[in-house]
């Protein structure tokens, strides 16, 4: 499957402009995202619904803040959809992956509803870099660690990290 994910990042890196933090965020979930995928062998088209998800997963973030005056996930999950949506559909992505990508956008705070690896790797792969950049501290990673992380990949990662 050729994908469209340097085409996505251009346009997030352009959508959130100078933002360099919020940028940042975006491409190191993506590559852990990419990382742990390849590395648990997702088929092709999960792989690639997880990079795009992992790029724009925090898409609402903007409008969550413009609106609320909060970041909060629950308005993110609320706002990021419909902008990920339009996004997507302006480069041409098929509409069964902007869908799926839409989902994990719209759910990517909701732990509890976990319906798949692309799902799965994606909350495993955000918690990766907000452990860092929120300098959660190890006793509150453990617990991280045993209730939301499955794949062997993202224990290894998160260990060999943080623990």
């Amino acid at each position: 499957m050729i994908g469209k994910t340097s085409e996505v990042i251009e346009k997030m890196i352009s959508y959130y402009n100078s933002d360099v933090r919020r940028i940042n965020h975006f491409l190191k979930v993506h590559s852990f995202a990419k990382s742990i995928g390849e590395l648990e062998k997702l088929n092709e088209e999960i792989q690639y619904i997880l990079e795009i998800a992992a790029i724009v997963h925090d898409i609402g973030i903007k409008v969550s803040e413009q609106k609320y005056n909060s970041s909060a996930g629950n308005y993110q999950e609320i706002e990021g959809p419909p902008i990920a949506k339009n996004m997507l559909l302006q480069l041409d992505i098929d509409e069964d992956i902007i869908e799926r990508v839409c989902y994990l956008v719209g759910h990517h705070h909701t732990y509890s509803t976990i319906d798949g690896m692309d799902y799965q790797i994606l909350i495993e792969s955000d918690f990766l870099v907000n452990i860092y950049e929120d300098n959660i501290k190890s006793e509150q990673i453990k617990l991280i660690k045993d209730k939301y992380f499955r794949t062997e990949t993202g224990i290894k990662f998160l260990n060999n990290m943080y623990l």
